[in-house]
């Protein structure tokens, strides 16, 4: 077996998936059955060392060897699974022994240094003791704190890592969109250890119980917080150097502006700002250089690279990528100490096998999955197709000159060489002798240079075409540009890193150099960010699509390895199959980037989706033959003040954008924008941003940043604009919209956004309505039922204006809507007391069943015209629960939207 740690990385990750699988089917796991895999694991090894040891046929050992690996990974996946300890900080939220919706005392300890943020500070602690009630409960867990400190207020604590802390606060589980296909924060904070999120409302709630003990984390951590300091000092008159160079060189992205992390992924050059095998890679080659350099002896040099390696990595991110690339560092250093020199693939299997054994629930990181990805794709084709191509060539560049050494080369080589030198004669004999070899010299490193850059540009083609199913779906994204970005961006991070870690340590010791360093570093990453945002700007670079459907990816990484497998072996058809499985994996690309599959709909029916986006509004309305109406696009936290920059999630991108690809939507006919309030507004960017959109519909113009910059969009993206009020309306495939409001007698633009002012939309489906009012509150409502006749206000589902806020839906509105159906949009745990207990009892009183996005999730009606469908993302039948404010919902019969 050519590949053997290979063989064994993959039946042991294919254990952990069918543990994961069988585990999540059954939702339980017990001692006995990993007990049981694990004999079976022990048995088939015996099976296999007595087949081995017996002269048994070597495929059968081999069989008996992977059949250990697999039962050993499915042990390991439930070992894994086992329910959370009794005193776990959920397990006592989930028994009801603690109650996380009032504050509570916390004790813990600080997983690291307390993390600078640009509004504040954020602690991540690892909590020891929790206090309700007055009684301490012995807990565990991790908790992320943040605290916004006021401009101009000094730290109230100095604290450091390990040190035991108390602090009063109301935590809770980290916000969800309950949408299909939205992005699960939750799980994502829980793979870094985050169990609950909490905000510290003053610096003197927080204590120091008792300092940290000495110990090597605790000095790790402190120099990764000098480190960051050093840049923040270095560099604080260029707040955009310094965010990068914070990435880049710390994995710490707080400082880096939403705009440029996303034009870094519009280039495919978003890599370079996640420390990864890149920048493992740079400083590995860069502190071995300097060992030779230096002549030291190979041991000497092994070691100085290893300690300084292992150094870097304990003060950056240590991600799945980072642990990988340093873990095959380390393999190719010490091999190569040994005379061994391992395959690619075989020393990224073991890093993978490592890391499977330290935390099999890794398999299921997504970061995980793309590393090894991109390695195998570079192993397993990218160098196989290279060594037959141009890396013959670029090794027999090395002392062309020397005839003697034209025998260690293939035959085409040694023709090259023999060429090379008669051109450099024939070209030396037309300048003065004494620069006779300088033409031949400038032809070679010009050569040299060629085949360096052609390599990295299949690197970066063969990386792009082969991650491009697991990119797809995971970010939703087509670049163009990535190939051409890579070829500047690559270098300038082997640059990059080095110099940012030089500049950083001298800083500490020679701040004299470090500033004649800062300069040219300064200018490299400048250079960067030119580079990256010159291409992000071009449009037709970069596009998003819909995820490809399960089986597509399947195909495409079968088609993949096997592609792989006939490179590596010798067969009489190598040639043929391998050019039919290039074929295959190119149609597959060019479904993938095409994504030709239909919007999954309900085909002659009338659609409407109320999105869960947390404290705010957004609904997709579908026609019956399949045209798209998005209202609002939820809102994203604006910032703090004075820093603009750093905003919270953005529920456009996290929930209503992959909902639409999760429906295989690709473009939206109208966009319409109720109201220029945040939590209507803000998500609507990143829709503008990542479909084709027809039209936009605004109600109320409005002179503000959020409004221009929405409008600026829409001109730049050649989108109509049009303005809609009281008296229009429109038909789209059977369905007849009528506006109800705003009064287009107050069409000027107004200086602040209104509830009141909120576009209220009529459908109507043959004997089907929905009323859709926006924010709007009492006041238009009384206007709405002035100027219409009562026919254009009932409804049979009426979307509750403003949240559920006391101040609409008054008893008069609802007596003349009377729906049969009301759904909330809130937030979940809001600070407004959305749905108020007053709008609640006056739906209750008149008999409307009630639906909540913070309850239930998104909430989906289909209707024909006849009947009312509705489901919902959460399972809610036969549900009785308390609201927010303290009444109660009657049962109902909703069903699980899948």
């Amino acid at each position: 077996m050519k590949l053997p740690a290979v063989a064994i990385a993959a039946a042991f990750a294919s254990g952990i998936a069918c543990g994961f699988t069988s585990a999540i089917a059954r939702h339980t796991n017990s001692r006995a059955e990993v007990a049981l895999f694990l004999i079976l694991s022990a048995a088939f090894l015996l099976a296999g060392v007595f087949l081995n040891r017996g002269g048994g046929h070597p495929s059968a050992t081999a069989a008996a060897s992977l059949c250990c690996w697999v039962l050993l990974g499915v042990a390991a996946a439930c070992i894994e699974e086992q329910p959370r300890d009794a005193h776990h900080i959920l397990s006592l939220a989930d028994a009801g022994t603690i109650n996380l919706k009032s504050p509570l005392r916390f004790d813990g300890r600080l997983r690291d240094e307390p993390e600078t943020l640009p509004w504040g500070f954020g602690y991540q602690i690892d909590l020891t003791e929790v206090e309700y009630e007055g009684v301490g409960l012995r807990t565990s867990g991790g908790l992320r704190l943040s605290y916004a400190r006021p401009a101009g207020e000094k730290p109230f604590q100095i604290l450091h890592a390990g040190d035991a802390i108390s602090f009063l606060t109301q935590a809770r589980l980290p916000r969800v969109y309950r949408d299909e296909g939205a992005f699960d924060r939750r799980a994502y904070l829980s793979h870094q250890g985050v169990d609950l999120v909490a905000t510290l409302r003053t610096g003197e709630l927080l204590e120091l119980v008792e300092p940290a003990r000495p110990s090597v984390s605790g000095w790790i951590a402190r120099a990764r917080r000098r480190l960051r300091e050093e840049i923040d000092v270095r560099w604080h008159d260029q707040p955009d150097v310094a965010g990068i160079l914070r990435a880049m060189l710390l994995g710490d992205r707080n400082f880096v502006d939403r705009d440029e992390a996303t034009d870094f992924q519009k280039t495919g050059a978003f890599h370079v700002l996640a420390v990864a095998g890149l920048h493992v890679g740079a400083m590995a080659v860069i502190l071995f250089w300097i060992g030779r350099k230096l002549r030291w002896p190979r041991l000497w040099t092994t070691i100085f690279t290893l300690l300084l390696l292992f150094a870097y990595v304990a003060v950056v991110d240590q991600r799945a990528p980072v642990l990988r690339a340093a873990l095959m560092a380390a393999m190719v250093l010490l091999g190569g100490f040994f005379f061994v020199r391992l395959d690619l693939l075989n020393s990224a299997a073991i890093a993978a096998l490592l890391l499977l054994v330290a935390r099999p629930s890794a398999l299921r990181d997504s970061s995980f999955q793309l590393s090894f990805l991109a390695i195998g794709c570079i192993g397993g084709l990218a160098l196989p197709w290279l060594e037959r191509t141009a890396q013959p060539y670029a090794r027999g560049l090395r002392g062309w000159r020397d005839v003697t050494r034209d025998v260690s080369h293939v035959p085409r080589a040694i023709q090259f060489r023999i060429d090379l030198r008669s051109l450099a004669k024939a070209m030396g004999s037309v300048v003065p002798a004494r620069l006779s070899r300088v033409p031949g010299n400038l032809t070679a490193s010009g050569l040299a240079f060629l085949l360096r850059a052609w390599e990295l540009l299949v690197l970066t083609l063969v990386l792009q075409l082969g991650m491009l199913p697991l990119m797809a779906s995971e970010f939703h994204r087509i670049t163009f540009a990535a190939p051409i970005v890579n070829l500047a961006a690559v270098p300038l991070t082997g640059i990059v890193v080095p110099l940012g870690f030089l500049t950083m340590i001298s800083g500490l010791i020679f701040p004299t150099l470090a500033t004649a360093l800062a300069a040219p570093l300064s200018w490299a990453t400048l250079a960067l960010l030119h580079v990256v945002q010159r291409f992000a700007h071009v449009n037709s670079f970069s596009y998003r699509i819909p995820g490809p459907p399960m089986w597509i990816t399947l195909s495409f990484l079968v088609a993949l390895v096997c592609a792989m497998v006939c490179l590596r072996a010798d067969f009489s058809p190598r040639r043929v199959v391998t050019r039919c499985l290039y074929g295959i994996l190119a149609m597959l690309t060019l479904v993938i980037a095409v994504s030709p599959f239909p919007p999954r709909r309900a085909a002659g029916q009338l659609e409407v989706t109320v999105l869960d986006v947390g404290q705010g509004d957004s609904l997709l309305v579908v026609s019956p033959l399949g045209r798209t109406l998005l209202i609002d696009g939820g809102g994203a936290f604006g910032g703090f003040p004075g820093h603009e920059q750093a905003r919270g999630p953005d529920p456009g991108e996290e929930a209503v954008s992959p909902y639409r690809w999760s429906r295989n939507f690709k473009q939206i006919d109208i966009v319409a924008l109720t109201h220029a309030h945040q939590d209507h507004l803000g998500g609507l960017i990143a829709i503008l941003d990542n479909f084709r959109v027809g039209q936009l519909w605004i109600g109320r113009e409005v002179k503000s940043p959020a409004m221009a910059r929405l409008e600026a969009l829409a001109r730049e993206k050649r989108i109509p604009v049009e303005y809609e009020s009281r008296g229009k309306s429109f038909f789209m495939d059977g369905v007849e919209g009528h506006f109800l409001w705003p009064d287009p007698s107050n069409a000027d633009s107004a200086a602040a956004a209104k509830n009141n002012d909120s576009l209220v939309l009529h459908l109507k489906y043959r004997d089907r309505t929905l009323l859709l009012p926006g924010d709007a509150e009492k006041q238009a409502e009384r206007a709405m039922i002035a100027e219409n006749p009562e026919s254009d206000l009932q409804a049979d589902v009426l979307k509750v204006g403003h949240h559920g806020s006391k101040n609409s839906t008054t008893d008069e509105f609802l007596h003349i809507v009377h729906p049969s159906l009301a759904i909330i949009s809130a937030g979940e745990d809001n600070p407004y007391g959305h749905p108020s207990r007053e709008l609640i009892q006056r739906l209750h009183a008149a008999g409307t069943r009630i639906l909540r996005t913070d309850q239930d999730g998104a909430v989906h009606i289909i209707t024909d015209g006849e009947k009312l469908q509705v489901t919902c993302f959460i399972p809610c039948a036969e549900r009785t629960t308390s609201t927010a404010s303290g009444g109660t919902e009657p049962p109902d019969q909703t069903q699980h939207n899948q």
